[in-house]
């Protein structure tokens, strides 16, 4: 495995035995076969267009309608996005590294949840052992790597929306702001599978406080008192998936138009 690369596989191996349909590959980018390129998505285009065919059929095969043009791209997008700011946010909260991914260093296989990123530089703190490696940066202190990890996940994802933009019908804010619960619900949810929920949020609200460019809103926990007084934790979502337009009753846990109490029900309940 290429020197650059290394550091990130632990973390990546973690991730993986942790969400089962997700296996990173650190290699180049593949194409073809059910593989997407990255650059192909922010291309738009056809490869976008083969890309969303497959969220287009899931939809109508699990829900028995057509959806509208802009959510069958909302959900490819979520679908990619999730993804990919683990690529990111794992290695930093497991090993406090955080990989740069150029739109052109990945791709992601439709149908099976794989993805490849090509490591060719990373950031770490001085008394990282990897901090010797030449494809490492080494910056100050832990803010200074949390701006590493908002800029990583930046500069991949603003060329993807760039082609996802004209699908979506929605403007650079709500965008953004889908960018700010993909990255704080991607790693919500690993913590948990972890073990490390509570510090999941504790890092996510120093990550995401809100006001951070070009993010909108922040991770913004709160909590909800449970039945029996336990402390329940949640938040509102800052971007609309449109789940609803599929299934007007059955909103997501998160959003917006679900009543506290119907989280504490549910939350209850898991």
């Amino acid at each position: 495995m290429p020197p650059a690369q290394a550091p990130l596989a632990p973390a990546y191996a973690r991730l993986a035995e942790a969400v089962p349909g997700l296996s990173v590959l650190c290699e180049p980018p593949r194409e073809g076969d059910g593989w997407f390129t990255a650059a192909g998505l922010a291309a738009g285009g056809e490869a976008l267009d083969a890309f969303l065919d497959w969220d287009d059929a899931q939809i109508r095969r699990d829900y028995g309608q057509q959806a509208r043009p802009d959510v069958i791209a909302g959900f490819g997008l979520h679908r990619y996005a999730w993804r990919f700011c683990l690529l990111i946010t794992v290695p930093w909260f497991l090993h406090r590294r955080v990989p740069h991914l150029p739109v052109d260093a990945v791709s992601v296989h439709r149908t099976s949840g794989r993805m490849t990123a090509e490591v060719t530089e990373f950031a770490c703190l001085p008394g990282d052992p990897a901090a010797a490696l030449p494809q490492a940066r080494t910056v100050r202190d832990e803010e200074a790597l949390r701006t590493e990890v908002r800029s990583a996940v930046a500069a991949h994802l603003a060329p993807v929306l760039d082609g996802f933009r004209p699908r979506m019908r929605r403007g650079p804010r709500a965008l953004w702001g889908m960018v700010t619960d993909e990255v704080t619900e991607g790693l919500w949810h690993l913590g948990g599978m972890l073990g490390e929920e509570r510090r999941a949020r504790s890092e996510l609200e120093l990550l995401l406080p809100g006001g951070a460019a070009p993010y909108a809103g922040g991770a913004a926990f709160r909590e909800l008192a449970g039945p029996r007084g336990e402390a329940l934790a949640t938040r509102d979502r800052v971007s609309c998936c449109f789940f609803y337009t599929l299934r007007p009753a059955e909103a997501c846990l998160t959003c917006p138009r679900t009543a506290d109490a119907d989280r504490v029900e549910r939350l209850s309940a898991q």
